[in-house]
């Protein structure tokens, strides 16, 4: 795979201060590392700070949505590696002065060891931080077993809607809770087409034959349903859809939020066609969408394939989804 870098072990590092360079209005690193996002005006300290620590290869989730009434800072690691726990407390601390501070962890080993890690060390320093752990992928654990999920491209909706309304100086408990909720009401499912090559190796990450598709694969080709040959956008929607619909009891008349999300080499065209056959299914029950996201935002290197992501909403979540943001790469 053909890749216009320069060192490779400065990928990260070139990216992030093109990144800064490019949106210097809206973001700036922190004063001691080029691995913190934060905002380039950050918000009073009397209102919560939501941040995230993940790998990089995904761009630009989550650097892309550091911004008011988003995300106030990312922690990067290196490519597909979650940050150490000692850099993504030095992020924590940046806001021992606000009113209380939420880390953002996607369910995935690393991320999660080095995130509780973080906050065990915020705890012994008297700041004020709780971790809120995300997951969605139905693929990844059976009904009943949710808490043992991956993080899918549904993180999205708790990103956007506690972003909100911290933004309004809601208490953290409160936030938490609602992050906690709106993660219950989200499913996701994804489908590999083609697998994404590591910037590193130059090596694909997973290998899949030119007429396979596989079903809930995650976003490194961790395991999820299986392969079958490829078939046409409404034969695999109506997979997928009746998967999301086993696993999550939707009634006439809910109001949900699609999100379908790119994996890195899916056309904008590929990803409407896909959401014209996801609002059809969804028609059929009587179930009403809202202000849908469609676009690549989550993913992983030349991947191509797509997710996904129901969000059941309630009117809070609806108004809080449309609520103004300013961060360089999210737009509804």
């Amino acid at each position: 795979m053909k890749k216009i870098i320069n060192n490779k072990d400065q990928i990260v590092d070139d990216m992030l201060s093109g990144y800064i360079k490019a949106n210097s209005d809206r973001v700036k690193f922190s004063n001691n590392s080029k691995r913190i996002i934060l905002r380039s005006h950050p918000k009073n300290i009397e209102k919560t700070a939501i941040l995230i620590g993940n790998g990089s290869g995904h761009e630009p989730i989550a650097m892309g949505w550091v911004g008011e009434g988003l995300l106030d800072a990312n922690v990067v690691g290196d490519i597909f590696a979650a940050p150490s726990g000692d850099l993504i407390f030095e992020g924590i601390e940046i806001f021992k002065e606000n009113s209380g501070c939420i880390l953002l962890i996607s369910n995935h080993a690393g991320d999660v060891m080095n995130g509780e890690m973080a906050i065990e060390l915020a705890k012994e320093h008297n700041i004020d931080a709780d971790l809120l752990l995300m997951y969605d992928d139905i693929a990844s654990a059976p009904r009943g077993s949710e808490d043992q999920r991956r993080g899918g491209a549904g993180t999205t909706f708790i990103y956007k809607i506690l972003g909100a309304l911290s933004e309004m100086g809601e208490k953290k408990e409160t936030l938490l809770s609602l992050g906690k909720f709106v993660r219950d009401q989200t499913r996701t499912l994804s489908i590999a087409v083609a697998s994404g090559v590591s910037p590193i190796s130059g090596k694909k990450i997973f290998h899949l034959d030119d007429d396979e598709v596989f079903i809930g694969m995650g976003v490194h080709g961790e395991s999820g349903y299986g392969r079958q040959k490829i078939s046409s956008s409404k034969k695999i929607i109506k997979l997928m859809m009746d998967k999301i619909f086993d696993d999550y009891q939707y009634k006439e008349g809910d109001i949900v939020i699609p999100f379908i999300n790119g994996s890195g080499a899916t056309t904008l065209m590929e990803l409407l066609i896909i959401y014209n056959d996801v609002e059809e299914y969804l028609a059929q029950y009587k179930i009403k969408i809202y202000k849908p996201l469609i676009n690549e935002y989550i993913t992983t290197q030349e991947s191509a394939g797509f997710s996904i992501s129901l969000l059941n909403s309630n009117e809070q979540m609806r108004n809080l989804w449309i609520s103004p943001s300013s961060a360089p790469y999210f737009h509804l």
